[in-house]
C-alpha cells in the first residue's frame, strides 16, 4: 500500500508536476491562441462600428426630412445640424417642431468625430451632404460614411 523511496534518485523519478520548459510552452500556444482570437474581435468591433454609424446617418436623413417638411426648407450650412435640436432663429422659426434628435446636442459618429453636413450639397445636388469620415476621421481614403455612395 505504501512505497518505501529507497535513493534519492527515486525521489526524483516519483515527484509528478511539470517543468519550467512545459509551462513556458503552455503559455506560449496561450499566447498564440489569444492573439488569433482577439484580433477577430478588434475587426468584428470595426464593422459594427461601421453599421452603427450607417444607422444613426438614416436617422439623421430622417430628421433633416422631417425639418425640411415643417420647414420648407433644410438647415443652411451654418446652422448645421444643430437645427435639429436647437429652434433656429429666423422669421419661420415658428414653424419648428423639434427637436428631431433625442438628446439636448448633436451626437458625434463612432469615432467621437463630429459629423460633417453641407447644404446645398455637392455630391447631391438635389439636397445635402452628410458624412462621417469614417474610422481613419480624415476626409476621403476610401472609409467614410456618406449619404450619397450606394453601398
Amino acid at each position: 500500500m505504501f512505497r518505501i523511496i529507497n535513493s534519492p534518485r527515486d525521489f526524483r523519478t516519483s515527484r509528478s508536476g511539470f517543468t519550467i520548459l512545459e509551462l513556458l510552452l503552455v503559455l506560449v500556444i496561450l499566447a498564440v491562441l489569444a492573439g488569433i482570437v482577439g484580433s477577430r474581435f478588434v475587426g468584428q468591433s470595426q464593422s459594427a462600428k461601421i453599421k452603427a454609424a450607417s444607422t444613426q446617418l438614416q436617422n439623421f436623413n430622417l430628421a433633416l426630412n422631417r425639418f425640411e417638411i415643417d420647414m420648407g426648407r433644410f438647415p443652411s450650412a451654418s446652422e448645421g445640424l444643430r437645427a435639429l435640436v436647437e429652434r433656429p432663429s429666423g422669421d419661420k422659426s415658428k414653424a419648428w417642431q423639434g427637436p428631431y434628435l433625442d438628446g439636448s446636442s448633436v451626437p458625434k459618429d463612432q469615432w467621437e468625430s463630429a459629423w460633417n453636413y453641407r447644404y446645398p450639397g455637392q455630391q447631391r445636388q438635389e439636397g445635402f451632404d452628410l458624412w462621417s469620415n469614417g474610422p481613419d476621421t480624415r476626409e476621403g481614403g476610401g472609409d467614410d460614411i456618406t449619404n450619397w455612395a450606394e453601398k
